[in-house]
């Protein structure tokens, strides 16, 4: 393979390993976040391509490491053993460009083999329990009267920032105490961002940027106030 890129390089390459995520900045200003698990799947390794199914079971796939390849690519190690993806500038622009359409190709193919992403069949695939454990933090926890629940936010509810809006609307008259820069959050004792995502058995700490709570939202008022 030849060592010249043929297009945009990346400036930047960051790996978020609690979100499984891999953020790549390009020299045209391009940004990706690419899930560990869409790299795995679109793997140009030979024992990959060579496969009639596609890869299955790489939801909570992870990347080990990552090692340069001379000027023009990377070598993605991942934590399920598989170390010989070679993953070339246009390669990692092409997979981030066209990420939506490859991804739902991916999936065609899947349903096509009668499977779903983590390898069972689709007509036995059990619905999952996302059960957590949310922990509150100075004024939280007395005006939520009680300093830590679990609970099992709908499938829909995958990263932290979607917890935070799920809370606002099930804590009802208490929901805007979760408002937007009003607390931030930690992941198993770890500073998380707005993207990370949650796996069923996390410890969410959501701990308030300010000693004092954000006002309550008035009431609206009766018409026999006018």
């Amino acid at each position: 393979m030849s060592e010249e890129s043929k297009g945009p390089v990346p400036t930047e390459i960051n790996l978020h390993r609690k979100s499984r995520l891999l953020n790549i900045r390009f020299s045209d200003g391009q940004t990706f976040s690419l899930p560990c698990e869409y790299l795995r799947v679109h793997s140009h390794a030979a024992e990959v391509t060579a496969r009639s199914t596609p890869e299955v079971g790489k939801e909570n796939v992870n990347i080990d490491r990552i090692e340069p390849q001379g000027t023009y690519a990377i070598r993605i190690a991942f934590d399920d053993g598989h170390d010989t993806g070679i993953y070339s500038w246009e390669t990692l622009y092409d997979l981030g460009k066209h990420q939506e359409t490859y991804w739902q190709r991916y999936l065609e193919r899947l349903s096509s083999a009668g499977y779903d992403r983590s390898g069972a069949r689709l007509a036995d695939a059990p619905d999952a329990e996302r059960k957590i454990t949310v922990m509150y933090f100075s004024y939280l926890a007395n005006k939520l009267a009680r300093e830590s629940e679990q609970l099992t936010p709908p499938p829909t509810v995958e990263t932290v920032e979607q917890l935070l809006a799920w809370l606002r609307r099930v804590k009802g008259d208490r929901g805007y105490l979760f408002a937007d820069g009003t607390v931030r959050a930690t992941v198993n004792k770890q500073f998380a961002e707005p993207f990370t995502k949650l796996d069923p058995g996390d410890e969410v700490a959501i701990v308030p940027t300010s000693p004092n709570p954000p006002p309550a939202p008035k009431p609206p008022r009766r018409s026999d106030d006018w």
